[in-house]
Parts: structure tokens; C-alpha cells; sequence
């Protein structure tokens, strides 16, 4: 009788165990399967047993070797479905002349040999992939080695290491990780034992952040911040490490229940919703909400208090554009930049079916901010799902993952949280969005405890007026019917777009470098008022976008009894900046250029002339944006070198030109219609105004920090507010 191909079945065995063969049992199993075929065919060109004469020497048995045409036929077919049931193999043999059986062996030995034509060009790639990462990790490791003290030219001893060494042995661990990913994925195709290195298990690889210590008479580089002001998301609190296989199954079910959750949050009314007193917010039944929702991710810890929220908005912006952005970090790191202060996907358990995000699952950790030293940020550990509901909605949740493994309460958890994303016609969306957590707020500074406590500084509002103040700059960047005359020297769309980007990269690294992120330290120069100035260094070097040497950032957060549109109003008019800006050093500010990108008149990027009785500053260049929504405002400025914005101005790459921005950041004090405070007090409708600068105090890296420079920052930023105070008081008696 005839046995069935046995290295069709032992293959299956193996798709179903998820192991892979190496290339020489490969060939070896080719060849056994070849030799099955072969006898095969023969046995169905000779005699069976049963007609042989016993006495009679067997006939020789003859191979059968297809022809040019037949091979032609079936690898046509092959290439429109490899896999042909009984019905498409009697065809295909009946119009072949062939037997079924040949015909489902050809297929057979077809298909082993894609596979293993497959695995042996992956194998290649991770092969070339391996060594590329033990190469890069060699180089590191020998620069480490020869590292020498920048200050007396001798080995790096512990506590001394350079800033840049510092980078090193970050990025080392980072490629240690990357080969050790790899190493396991190849050891499973080629049989190779996995790269590991235990020397580097027990090395430094986390830098401590100390602050300034003013009581010396010079400072050296700040190499303690993890990146710099900036916030590279790479840095990010790297102690939080991947989920593990045991993990993922538990993520799995947290992920669904919390799209259920958030689904049901987003639709709900009253009783689980209830309307604060002004009607100007909803309030979460707290009592009611954990009657709905019982199991959740656990009761909520002591020393926490929860926060939840509620607000939609239709905003000028396709709906897969939407999800697109909240599910890539960068995108949503950079629409979301003065909420989202650093952030880093962990690992992607799943990039969704049919091409899109439908069923995307990842594992992220991030950084929440408000714009300010005097408010902690919040760093949360969580999955993101995203999932298509009927034809057009989607939902994307969060979740807190804190509770898979023992570790110290969190000051802060995300409870289902995120938002519902409905089609609407001509590309618009409305966007239904819930923010619930619970934190711990108790170091938040007295005067924003308000704002805080109304869900202004975290909450869903936030995250909507951002959403849609960032949906129109986008739909001001991809315009094409600009008014004639409204850009000023900007002559083309592409100068009108690179001014754009150059404004967005401008904004962004002002809110990454002004909050209290945990990246960096600040240091307060004095006291323990809430006008207190706090300085931190970093060294810029070997970045085109940022000028090279030391620089020093300084921010002060205070309140004022004055409104903050009128605060936004005096700060971002060109007329009223020699009241305040120093640089300009009482000369005419000239508006060289402006592009609105929003509804509102102060949502726009402006490139301004300073005409200076001073020299040195005469045609000095400022290139600003102002931004301003229901929950706060922005006026972000830096100088610019003339010759690399005429080379903007005219379409060119602006990622080279150098900036350091400064600005301020406006927010109120507290919800509007529900102030407890008297006419000058916090909470009376005044505003909580942070000014930041970053001055480049020396343009050597390698050089140190003087109390002077010091000092110097101090003295500016205070002169900057007090002219700001007294200019808006005589204006608002």
C-alpha cells in the first residue's frame, strides 16, 4: 500500500509547535520527501505485489519526470493558490494528464521549497542584523574604556563620568537590549545560543540627577539630566520594563474590559454623569460608578484621590487621521505637546487586522505635565487599544498596568480612560473624550491647587481644546488658498510650511523644557515663594537644530489679579514688547510676516524685526506663535540667525536652524463662573503666568558654570516680571 508523504506531516507538526528547523535537517527532509515522491510515482507505474509473478525478476522501475509544460501549468497555479483542495488537484491532473497523487506531491515539494527559500533569506538578514548591533556594542564598549575626566585628563573615575559618557553607557544599554532581542529571535532559526553580556549587568547604566549646588563658586556640565530639557522620549524611566509572556494574556482581558468601560462612560448620562452647579461640567457619581463598573483595576489605594472628566468637541480632521495620531508616540507626542511632556511605546502586542489600527494593542509609558515647575507631573504605565465600532466609530482606552507585578503605590493611575471618534461629513469628527485617574496631588503648589482640582490642568477638557486648537494649525499647514498678502515676505506655500515646522519644533521643545518633568532638576535660587526662580544646565553639542555650548534655563510661576486674555493679549502684541523684552532693548518691533493658524486672531506664528538703537542688535530677527483655548494660552518666541530664515522663508529645510526658545505659558486660576476667592485672591479670575528663558551662558561645551551667568539669568528673569506686572496693572487698575 502507499504511505502519505512523511515530511508533509512531520512539517505540519512543526508549523503547529512553532518551531523552526535548521537548514540542514531542511535539506535532509528534502531530500526524504523527494525519494517518497520518486517511489510513489514508481509504485504507481509498476505492478503491486498481488500481480507479480515471485519467480519473475521485477522489471526496473522508471522515473517519471514532468515536462516544460506541465511544470509551466502548475507553477501558474502555485502562484494563485499554493494550498489546492482534492476537487482543484483532479482537475489540474486530469488536464495535466497526470495522477492526483503527483500532482499533490509537486505541491507539496513546492511548498517546502518556498519555506525554506524564506527561512533561509530571514536567517540571513538576522544574521547581518546581529552582527551590526555586536559591532556597534564593541565600539561603544572601547569608547567607555578610554574615557578620560574632562577636567584633568585622567581616567573617568565613578561620580566623574562626562556627560557624554553618560550618553554611552544609556545607549549601551539600549543596544544590549536590542541585541539580546534579536540574539533570541536568531537562536531559534539558526541554533545559535544567545548573546548575553554580564559584565555590563552591573555597570552604571542610570545617571543620577543632582541639582545645582550653589554653594561653590562655579558649576560644571549638568550631566546628571537624563537627555535634557528637551525631553528625549528614550530616556524615559527605563526601570519600567516590557510586559512578560505571563503578562500579556492578563493585558489582553484588562485591554477589552476597559474599551467596554470606556464605551459605556462616553454614552452614560445621569445617574453617572451629573451636572456640576454652574452646568458648566460634568461630575463623575462616584457611588454610582463603581456600582456599574465593580471590578475595574481594584479599589483605589490610600493617598489617592480620584479625578474624571467629560467633554466632546467637532474638530476639522478625518477620523483614521485621528487614530492614526493618538496610536503612533510621535505624533501624539508632538499634537499633544503641552499635555505630554515625554512618552515611549514598550512593546506592540498587536498593530491591529485589514490594514489598519482595528485591534492595535501597545504597551506605552508616559509623562503628563501643566506648564509649570510648581505642579509635579504624572507618570502613568498602561496598554492602549484601539477598536472600530460599526462602520465610523472608533475608541482608543487606556488603562494602568500597575497592578500586574508587586511594586510601590503609584502617585497617579489611569482608570479606563480615552476617547469615542465619530465620521462626520465633509472630514470633520466629533470626538467624545474621558479622562479618569487617580492621583496623588497633595505637592501641588497652593496657588494652582484650583485649577488642579477642576480637571482644567489634566482633565478631558484639556485634552479636547488642545485636540482641536492642533486639528486647525494642521488644516492651516496643508492650506492652499492663503489670502494674497497675508504672509507678508513669505512668497510660496513651501516657505509658508517650513516657517510652520520650524514654529512647531520651537513650541515643542519650550513644553518639554518649562514643566516639572522628571528628566531634569530643577534648583531654586531662593526662598520657598511660589515666584521663586529655578534654574537647570545642559550641554548642547553635535545637534544642528540647538546652538552649541552651555545653556541655562530659568522659570518663575505667579499669580495675577488680571484676566489671562488680557495677560495673552499684551504679551504676544508687538507694539507693547519693548515694556517688557530686554533683548529688544527699547526698539521698534516690526511684524515682518504672519500666518494665522486658527480660529481665533492670537492663533498665529509671526517672524518680527527688531530695529535696535544698539548695534549689535540692530535687525535682530524673533521668530514667535501665540496659541490660546478655553483652558490656556501660549506666546513662545526664540531669535533666529537672519541668513538661515531667509533660507526658510524660501521653502529650505528648517531643521537646521539653531533655537532656544523662551516664552510663557498662561493658564487660569481656576474654572470660570466659580471663583471662591475675593477680588484678589487665587480662584478670583486672575492668572497663573510661568516665563521661562534659555540663555547660552558660554558657546564652549566643555566650559563651566560661573555664579555670575547665574546670577545674570536671576536678574533677568525678575526684571522680565516686574515689567510685566507693572506694565498690565497700569492698564488694569
Amino acid at each position: 500500500m502507499f504511505q502519505p508523504n512523511m515530511f508533509e506531516t512531520h512539517h505540519q507538526l512543526l508549523d503547529m509547535s512553532g518551531h523552526k528547523t535548521p537548514d540542514s535537517e531542511l535539506g535532509k527532509m528534502r531530500d526524504d520527501e523527494f525519494e517518497s515522491s520518486r517511489s510513489a510515482t514508481e509504485n504507481l507505474e509498476g505492478l503491486s505485489g498481488d500481480d507479480q509473478d515471485p519467480n519473475q525478476r521485477p522489471k526496473k522501475k522508471r522515473y517519471h519526470r514532468h515536462t516544460q509544460h506541465q511544470i509551466q501549468e502548475m507553477e501558474n497555479f502555485f502562484k494563485e493558490c499554493p494550498h489546492p483542495d482534492d476537487k482543484q488537484r483532479k482537475e489540474l491532473s486530469r488536464r495535466l494528464s497526470l495522477e492526483p497523487l503527483q500532482v499533490k506531491f509537486w505541491f507539496q515539494n513546492k511548498r517546502t521549497q518556498m519555506k525554506a527559500q524564506h527561512e533561509r533569506s530571514e536567517n540571513q538578514q538576522l544574521r547581518n542584523e546581529n552582527e551590526k548591533l555586536r559591532a556597534d556594542n564593541i565600539r561603544f564598549k572601547e569608547a567607555l574604556s578610554n574615557a578620560t575626566c574632562p577636567n584633568c585628563g585622567g581616567p573617568a573615575a565613578i561620580g566623574e563620568m562626562s556627560f557624554d559618557e553618560q550618553q554611552l553607557r544609556i545607549e549601551n544599554a539600549r543596544l544590549r537590549e536590542e541585541i539580546d532581542r534579536i540574539s533570541g529571535i536568531a537562536a531559534k532559526y539558526v541554533g545559535k545560543p544567545l548573546v548575553t553580556y554580564p559584565h555590563l549587568q552591573n555597570q552604571g547604566l542610570q545617571p543620577s540627577r543632582s541639582s545645582l549646588d550653589l554653594g561653590v563658586g562655579s558649576y560644571g556640565p549638568q550631566s546628571g539630566m537624563v537627555g535634557d530639557i528637551y525631553g528625549s522620549a528614550g530616556d524615559l524611566i527605563r526601570s519600567v520594563a516590557p510586559p512578560t509572556e505571563a503578562d500579556k494574556p492578563m493585558i489582553i482581558e484588562l485591554a477589552v474590559a476597559a474599551m467596554e468601560e470606556l464605551i459605556r462612560m462616553a454614552q452614560a448620562g445621569d445617574p453617572l454623569w451629573i451636572p456640576s452647579a454652574d452646568n458648566s461640567t460634568e461630575i463623575l457619581n462616584e457611588e454610582e460608578y463603581f456600582r456599574n463598573f465593580p471590578r475595574g483595576i481594584g479599589p483605589m489605594p490610600l493617598g489617592l484621590k480620584s479625578e474624571a472628566s467629560r467633554d466632546s468637541a467637532v474638530v476639522i480632521m478625518n477620523h483614521m487621521n485621528l487614530v492614526e495620531i493618538l496610536m503612533d508616540v510621535n505624533q501624539w507626542s508632538c499634537v499633544f505637546s503641552g499635555i505630554v511632556s515625554r512618552a515611549m511605546t514598550l512593546e506592540v502586542l498587536s498593530t491591529g487586522v485589514a490594514g489598519n489600527y482595528n485591534g492595535a494593542l501597545q504597551v506605552m509609558t508616559a509623562e503628563f505635565q501643566v506648564p509649570s515647575p510648581l505642579v509635579p507631573t504624572r507618570e502613568n504605565y498602561f496598554v492602549r487599544y484601539c477598536k472600530q465600532h460599526g462602520d465610523s466609530t472608533w475608541a482608543v482606552v487606556d488603562v494602568s498596568l500597575d497592578g500586574l507585578r508587586p511594586s510601590p503605590i503609584p502617585r497617579c493611575r489611569r482608570r479606563p480612560s480615552g476617547c469615542l471618534i465619530q465620521e462626520l461629513p465633509n472630514g470633520y469628527s466629533k470626538v467624545m473624550w474621558v479622562e479618569h485617574v487617580e492621583v496623588d496631588d497633595r505637592a501641588v503648589h497652593n496657588i494652582y491647587r484650583a485649577l488642579v482640582n477642576s480637571g482644567l490642568a489634566f482633565g478631558a477638557k484639556r485634552w479636547v481644546s488642545a485636540l482641536d486648537r492642533q486639528c486647525e494649525r494642521l488644516a492651516s499647514v496643508m492650506a492652499s488658498n492663503m489670502p494674497a498678502g497675508e504672509g507678508g515676505v513669505i512668497t510660496s506655500p513651501e516657505g509658508r510650511k517650513s516657517m510652520l515646522k520650524l514654529a512647531e519644533r520651537m513650541v515643542m521643545s519650550f513644553c518639554a523644557g518649562v514643566g516639572a518633568s522628571t528628566a531634569h532638576t530643577w534648583t531654586t535660587l531662593s526662598g520657598s515663594g511660589a515666584d521663586d526662580v529655578r534654574v537647570m544646565t545642559r550641554k548642547s553639542m553635535d545637534d544642528p537644530g540647538r546652538p552649541p555650548g552651555i545653556v541655562l534655563s530659568a522659570a518663575t510661576s505667579f499669580w495675577m489679579p488680571v484676566s489671562p486674555k488680557r495677560v495673552f493679549d499684551f504679551l504676544r502684541d508687538e507694539n507693547s514688547r519693548s515694556e517688557w523684552d530686554i533683548l529688544s532693548n527699547g526698539g521698534l518691533v516690526q511684524e515682518m510676516a504672519h500666518i494665522a493658524n486658527g480660529r481665533d486672531p492670537g492663533n498665529c506664528v509671526s517672524l518680527l524685526r527688531v530695529n535696535s538703537a544698539n548695534s549689535s542688535q540692530s535687525n535682530m530677527l524673533i521668530l514667535q506663535e501665540s496659541s490660546t483655548d478655553p483652558t490656556g494660552s501660549y506666546v513662545i518666541y526664540a531669535p533666529v540667525d537672519i541668513v538661515a530664515m531667509n533660507v526658510v522663508l524660501n521653502g529650505g529645510d528648517p531643521d537646521y536652524v539653531a533655537l532656544l526658545p523662551s516664552g510663557f505659558a498662561i493658564l487660569p486660576d481656576g474654572p470660570v463662573g466659580a471663583h471662591g476667592g475675593g477680588p484678589l485672591e487665587v480662584g478670583s479670575g486672575g492668572s497663573l503666568l510661568t516665563v521661562a528663558f534659555q540663555i547660552l551662558v558660554d558657546s564652549v561645551p566643555t566650559a563651566k558654570l560661573s555664579l555670575g551667568s547665574v546670577a545674570t539669568v536671576n536678574s533677568l528673569i525678575k526684571c522680565t516680571v516686574e515689567r510685566i506686572k507693572a506694565a498690565v496693572a497700569c492698564e488694569n487698575p
